[in-house]
This record gives structure tokens, C-alpha cells and sequence, in this order.
């Protein structure tokens, strides 16, 4: 099963406008070009490893979706048109839990992006009937990790790895 989610207008805590679409294959270059301009930290934490430039493969991984089990969404500043957020939901094959990440433009942080796109992931994961979402964070990444918590998450370690937390939200 395939279904689209609308545009969505959200405004933030901030007052920031934010129009909110799944992503598309030609919105590609945008997206090597938002991840460019996202910290070289919250790089390494949505992608879990160092990298400087997010390559075609791993874009790829955003555009080319089902948008089903898999969702992307971009989100756009109304005001400049400027791509300022990147969210992704990532179904498991039983459709019972989805892994979240979000990564945001380094001149949105801390206006309420990340508060936005949590509630548009815990949408698009109650619309598939999921009854949780994950997020996988490192320890280091504080500012995801209390936003996570004041949204209902519940902290559990990741077994094996003590430089990673796994939050987690249930839905009812």
C-alpha cells in the first residue's frame, strides 16, 4: 500500500512557518545542498559516522521511498522558500515500530523544528498503525535527547554500544 502525505503548514514555537511535503526525486539536489548546511555534529549524529557531504547514495535513500513503509518529508521556510529540515520514518517489515531522524538547517536550530517534525513523524506513524517509534541517538547528542524526552520518549540503552541511547515513544 502507497499513499502521499498532504503539504502541511506548520508554525513553530518560534513563529517560524514551516511548509511540509514528502520528499521527491528531484528534490535531490536540495538535499545535498540542506545537508551542507547542517553542523558537521548533527551530521555525525543523524548518520552515525563522520561525514562531510552527504553523497547521492544516502540521498537516494531519501527520495526514492515508498512512502508507505518508508517515509521522507522536507520542510521548507514559507517565508524563503529555503529547505530548512530533513524527517524520515522507517517502518519495520511487521509494521509494528518506526525509526525516526530528523536533522535540521544549522540557522533553524532551537526555533521548534524538531518539536514540528516529532509530531509529523508520531502523525504519519499512528496513520500506518504502528504502535511505537525509535529514535537511535548518540549520548553526546543532549539537545535531541531532552526534545525526545519532553515528547514522551522513554530512554533504554542499546545493547552492546554504550555511546548510543534508543528512545522510544508508545503510542496507545
Amino acid at each position: 500500500m502507497t499513499t502521499t502525505a498532504p503539504i502541511t503548514e506548520y508554525v513553530t514555537r518560534d513563529g517560524v512557518i514551516l511548509v511540509v511535503r514528502p520528499a521527491q526525486a528531484d528534490d535531490a539536489p536540495a538535499l545535498e545542498a540542506f545537508f551542507d548546511a547542517v553542523s558537521d555534529d548533527d551530521r555525525r549524529f543523524r548518520f552515525l559516522t563522520a561525514v562531510r557531504h552527504v553523497g547521492a547514495e544516502q540521498i537516494d535513500n531519501l527520495t526514492a521511498v515508498d512512502h508507505w513503509r518508508t517515509e521522507s518529508f522536507v520542510a521548507f521556510d514559507k517565508a524563503s522558500g529555503a529547505m530548512v529540515a530533513s524527517a524520515m520514518l522507517a517502518c519495520d517489515a511487521q509494521m509494528d515500530c518506526g525509526e525516526i531522524a530528523i536533522s535540521i538547517h544549522r540557522d533553524y536550530r532551537a526555533r521548534g523544528l524538531g518539536w514540528a517534525l516529532l509530531d509529523i513523524l508520531a502523525d504519519a506513524a499512528r496513520a500506518r498503525g504502528l504502535s511505537r517509534v525509535i529514535s537511535i541517538e548518540e549520548r553526546a547528542n543532549h539537545a535531541a535527547i531532552e526534545l525526545e524526552r519532553e515528547k514522551g520518549f522513554v530512554a533504554h540503552p542499546v545493547e552492546g554500544d554504550a555511546h548510543l541511547v534508543m528512545l522510544e515513544k508508545r503510542f496507545a
